[in-house]
C-alpha cells in the first residue's frame, strides 16, 4: 500500500514511530541529516511520489532533524530490481547516483532510509556514492527487510 497505492499517511505515520525508536538509541542522537534513497524523475513521476522520502519526512518530524533531497541524485533509470540476485542488482546499481551540493552534508552523520532492504545493493551503492564524494558518516535505517532473498 505505502509503496505502489500512494498512500503516504501510512509512510509518515511510520517513519515518526520509526524516529522515536531510533531517539532512544545514542547512534542516532548526531544525526544531522536525513536522506531518502532518490528515484529517477522517471520513476517518480510513474509512482507519483517517493516512499522513502515519506518515510524520511516522519523520521523528520519526530528526530526534528531536517530531510536533504538535493545531495544524493539518482543519474540513471534503472530497471526495477525486483526477482534480482545480489549480484544482477549490484551491476544494475552501478554508477546510478552521484553527489551535488556536497557542502550541505560535510562533516555531518546522515541516516540514509529506504522502505525496504533486500540484499543492500542500493544502500551500499547510496553509500559509497557519499562516502567518495563527502567527509560524512552514514547510518542507514529501513521499515522492513526481506528475508526470503
Amino acid at each position: 500500500m505505502l509503496k505502489y497505492q500512494g498512500r503516504d499517511d501510512i509512510g509518515i505515520f511510520l517513519g515518526k514511530q520509526f524516529g522515536m525508536e531510533l531517539l532512544k538509541s545514542d547512534l542516532y542522537k548526531p544525526i544531522t541529516g536525513i536522506i531518502p534513497v532518490p528515484l529517477h524523475p522517471k520513476r517518480l513521476r510513474e509512482r507519483g511520489y517517493n516512499q522513502a522520502e515519506v518515510i524520511a519526512k516522519g523520521l523528520s518530524e519526530s528526530m526534528g532533524v531536517p530531510v536533504v533531497t538535493d545531495v544524493l541524485l539518482r543519474t540513471s533509470y534503472t530497471q526495477t530490481q525486483t526477482r534480482k540476485t545480489r549480484i544482477e542488482r549490484m551491476k544494475n546499481m552501478s554508477g546510478v547516483f552521484a553527489v551535488s551540493n556536497p557542502e550541505k552534508i560535510s562533516n555531518g552523520h546522515i541516516l540514509l532510509v529506504d522502505d525496504v532492504i533486500t540484499t543492500g545493493a542500493t544502500l551500499e551503492t547510496c553509500t559509497q556514492t557519499l562516502l567518495e564524494a563527502t567527509n560524512v558518516k552514514v547510518s542507514i535505517a529501513t521499515l522492513a527487510y526481506a528475508s526470503n532473498v
